[in-house]
């Protein structure tokens, strides 16, 4: 049998550079939790640290394998610290007609939902923009990033890298008659549907 040294070779070079560029690119993604310079990761993969448990949370939310779960029940989950600006990230994750959002300052909300609207906007606005300028949720049962950015009242929302709400002001759901709280814890709200989250970092400004 004839063999083809030229071929072989170059077919011993691809495996192995698709074997370099596999142990390459599986190395340089960063673990999960673990916060990005100048941040501080808010869930640290492990247990409810840097939250409240008030109430029921802590039987209904769990950590497992450095994600924090939610099973459908019981309250939402609030920060245990109260921020004033702040920028966030958050990795979430949904299934079909789950319906969830963060609070900012205590105030609802970001919205995270299964919905042809899309995700990131602020859902509670009256007089201010509510909904997304587009959609850029992923798949329902796939991991989302939001990149938040709060400065007085205006919310800045990226969600998977596109820009779906910018520098809009964010009501006062609880008295609208009053500016946005000066501070106030970030929450994990709920409407019965279990939720996943992780990578939760925040930057206080």
């Amino acid at each position: 049998m004839r063999f083809d040294l030229t071929s072989g070779f170059l077919a011993l070079v691809g495996v192995g550079l698709c074997g370099w560029f596999g142990l390459t690119t599986a190395a340089d993604e960063p673990a999960n939790n673990t916060p990005p310079p100048g941040f501080t990761a808010l869930f640290n993969g492990k247990d409810l640290t840097n939250w409240s448990e008030e109430g029921e949370s802590s039987k209904h939310w769990s950590a497992k394998d450095g994600v924090l779960h939610f099973n459908g029940k019981g309250q939402n989950l609030k920060t245990a610290k109260k921020y004033k600006d702040f920028e966030l990230y958050v990795d979430w994750k949904i299934g079909p007609k789950g319906d969830s959002g963060i609070y900012l300052r205590g105030c609802p909300q970001v919205q995270i939902w299964d919905d042809p609207v899309g995700s990131g906007g602020l859902y509670n606005n009256q007089k201010h923009p509510s909904k997304p300028t587009k959609v850029a949720d992923k798949p329902v049962g796939s991991w989302n990033t939001f990149h938040i950015l709060l400065k007085g009242d205006r919310v800045t929302v990226d969600l998977n890298g596109e820009r779906v709400v910018e520098n809009v002001p964010m009501e006062n759901y609880f008295d609208r008659a009053k500016p946005l709280p000066e501070e106030g814890t970030i929450e994990l709200q709920n409407h019965g549907n279990p939720l996943e989250f992780r990578n939760i970092y925040v930057k206080e400004l």
